[in-house]
C-alpha cells in the first residue's frame, strides 16, 4: 500500500506530511492490518495535500467502494442461489397456439423470488426504458445493499392478439417482459406444477414436487465436465462478458449446483486481472 501512497500522495514534495509517519490501520483481518484510501484521503486532507492529489484519492477511495460492493454482490447472489428457488407455472393458456401450456404469473414469480433475495439483502425492480408505439423495452435491475447493481433488458411488441384494446396490449406486453427479465436477472426458469404429468399429482403440494426432482437430478455438477468446459468459462468471465454470479447460474441452469469448489475457481477468474 505504500506504493500507492507515493503515487498518489507524494510524500517528497509534502513537507507537512512526514515520511516517517505511520499509516492507521483501521482494518483489520485476525493479526493483518490494511490501511483503506478513505484513510490516505483524510492523512492527505490532514496534510493540507493539493486538489489535484485529493482528487486522484477520491476516485481511488470510489474505485474501491465499487469493488468491494461488487464482491459483497457476488457473495449475496451466491447465497440465494444456494436457496435453490423453484418457480412453479401455476396458469394453464386456454386458447390460441399455446392452448394447453403452462407459465407462471408474474406475481407467482415475485412472490416467490422476493423473499430469497430479500434475506441476502438484494431487491429487484423494473424500468420501462423505451415506450414506442410499436416496440416495449423493460429493463429489470437486481440491487445489493452495498450499492451494487445489475440489470437484464427485454423489448417486444404490443401483444394485440385476442380482444385486447391498445392499453391491454401494451401491459400484457410489458407484464411479460417483467417476468422474463425477473427469471434471467435470477437465472431462475419454470418448473410444472406435477412432477409426474398425471395431472396435479402434487396440485397444492409444490414442495413435494420439488423434492422428487431435486431427488432425480445429480447431486453436484460433474466435475470431468466442469474441467472440459472451464477454459471456455474462463475467458467469459475474465471477459466481463459474464459476472461470476451470471457464470454460476448459467452452468447450474443446465441440471445440477456447482461445489463450493467449483465456485470458488469460477470467483477466481474475476480477480486474475486484478
Amino acid at each position: 500500500m505504500s506504493t500507492v501512497v507515493e503515487d498518489v500522495v507524494d510524500v517528497d514534495t509534502a513537507p507537512s506530511m512526514p515520511r516517517t509517519a505511520a499509516l492507521p490501520t483501521t482494518r483489520h483481518t485476525g493479526a493483518l492490518a490494511t490501511t483503506t484510501p478513505a484513510d490516505l484521503l483524510r492523512i492527505a486532507v490532514e496534510s493540507n495535500a493539493d486538489l489535484d492529489r485529493l482528487e486522484r484519492l477520491m476516485e481511488l477511495q470510489e474505485r474501491w467502494e465499487s469493488k468491494e460492493a461488487k464482491k459483497a454482490y457476488d457473495a449475496a447472489f451466491a447465497a440465494f442461489k444456494a436457496e435453490a428457488v423453484t418457480i412453479i407455472k401455476n396458469k394453464k393458456v386456454t386458447d390460441g397456439p399455446l392452448r394447453g401450456k403452462g407459465y407462471a404469473e408474474l406475481h407467482e414469480v415475485v412472490n416467490t423470488v422476493t423473499p430469497a433475495l430479500s434475506k441476502h439483502g438484494l431487491s429487484s425492480s423494473w424500468r420501462l426504458t423505451k415506450d414506442d408505439k410499436d416496440w416495449i423495452e423493460v429493463t429489470c435491475y437486481l440491487r445489493h445493499v452495498a450499492g451494487h447493481e445489475e440489470s437484464v433488458s427485454m423489448g417486444g411488441p404490443p401483444d394485440t392478439g385476442g380482444a385486447k384494446n391498445a392499453i391491454q396490449a401494451r401491459a400484457s406486453t410489458k407484464s411479460y417482459l417483467e417476468r422474463y427479465t425477473l427469471k434471467a436477472i435470477t437465472g431462475l426458469s419454470e418448473q410444472e406444477d406435477d412432477d409426474d404429468g398425471n395431472g396435479g399429482a402434487t396440485q397444492g403440494r409444490p414442495d413435494q414436487g420439488r423434492q422428487q426432482q431435486r431427488h432425480d437430478a445429480p447431486a453436484t455438477y460433474p466435475q470431468e465436465r466442469f474441467d472440459a468446459n472451464k477454459a471456455a468459462w474462463r475467458d467469459l468471465v475474465k471477459s466481463k462478458k459474464k459476472t461470476v454470479p451470471q457464470m454460476i447460474a448459467f452452468i447450474e441452469s443446465k441440471g445440477a449446483p456447482l461445489t463450493d469448489a467449483q465456485k470458488n475457481t469460477i470467483d477466481s477468474w474475476s480477480h486474475e486481472n486484478d
